[in-house]
């Protein structure tokens, strides 16, 4: 379904079940609000739901909830999430004819059907068409009791939508720069982990699959600019060289716009807001995904070799 770029509307299977009943039941206290995800998580557990983050933008680069960071190829309509509660689609093609660098121009957004909560609501962006509204022209989750739970807002007509789901404990981010889609999540850890076996294609979970990596020949090769332009245009906004900055400078170095580079920061910046742990803020090559050079492969083989010739001796 998703290789053959159709579409996931229409009937769902039923919801999950609301989750176990929570201390203090039947006490007197006052029930949760089932529609208030890290109200209902801090009753039942006696602390804050956990967060994870996962980012897609330029190329694209995508981020996983694991820190992963992969530059992809990834044609057509790929899954980044295929959860219980959200399906969430991103659409790819060639920055250029002939290009492997792809970048994204449709993602597909499907918040599931959740008992009081909310109706299945579906939103849909393409460049240059990023709507206020759901497919169903709603702004909320419907008429159900929670339906506020979910809501839809601009920061920026045209450029900026933010989509906030409280009854999942989710915040999404839906950027148009440079004629090309960003999306940015954070989101409860249970929500974002409850899927099956089934589901186990999801870019933000697993990165992209290996035969989707471009290899650093291909982020190496001739760009419409000289590498030193595109260095030092992502080097005014992005003063540490992580993997933003080098996925910047592939962006800039491929299409020639400098317009990449918003789209670089703003990712950045989503996550400094979006990740609890901000020691992982800044990924590098080395903790990043990025395959390691043979040479840095072999160091340590050959130092361990060195360390048993000098014990047998």
């Amino acid at each position: 379904m998703i290789q053959h770029n159709c579409s996931r509307q229409g009937p769902t299977a039923p919801p999950p079940p609301r989750g176990p009943a929570l201390p203090g039941a039947g006490s007197g206290l006052p029930a949760p609000d089932p529609c208030d995800y890290e109200g209902r998580f801090s009753r039942l557990h006696g602390r804050p739901p956990g967060f994870l983050h996962c980012a897609s933008f330029g190329d694209p680069h995508v981020r996983s909830f694991h820190h992963h960071f992969h530059t992809c190829r990834v044609q057509g309509a790929w899954p980044l999430l295929d959860n219980d509660f959200l399906f969430v689609q991103a659409t790819s093609s060639p920055m250029a004819l002939g290009a492997n660098a792809t970048a994204t121009r449709k993602l597909t957004i499907i918040f599931k059907n959740m008992q009081e909560c909310i109706d299945q609501k579906v939103y849909q962006a393409e460049v240059d068409n990023l709507p206020v509204a759901f497919e169903d022209g709603s702004i909320n989750g419907g008429d159900r009791p929670g339906g506020s739970s979910l809501s839809i807002q601009t920061a920026n007509s045209g450029n900026h939508v933010e989509i906030q789901a409280a009854y999942i404990g989710t915040t999404i981010i839906i950027r148009q720069t440079a004629g090309q889609l960003s999306f940015s999540i954070k989101v409860a850890e249970d929500v974002a982990m409850a899927f099956s076996a089934e589901q186990d294609l999801q870019l933000c979970v697993g990165g992209c699959p290996p035969s989707q990596r471009l290899s650093q020949s291909e982020r190496n090769r001739r760009g419409a600019i000289t590498i030193d332009t595109a260095k030092r245009l992502c080097k005014e906004g992005l003063p540490v060289e992580d993997a933003y900055f080098h996925s910047c400078v592939f962006d800039v170095l491929i299409s020639g716009d400098p317009n990449f580079t918003v789209a670089a920061q703003a990712a950045l910046e989503d996550a400094r807001a979006f990740l609890p742990d901000l020691e992982k803020l800044h990924l590098f090559p080395s903790d990043a995904g990025v395959p390691l050079s043979s040479a840095t492969l072999l160091a340590p083989l050959l130092s361990g070799l060195f360390v048993l010739w000098l014990c047998i001796q």
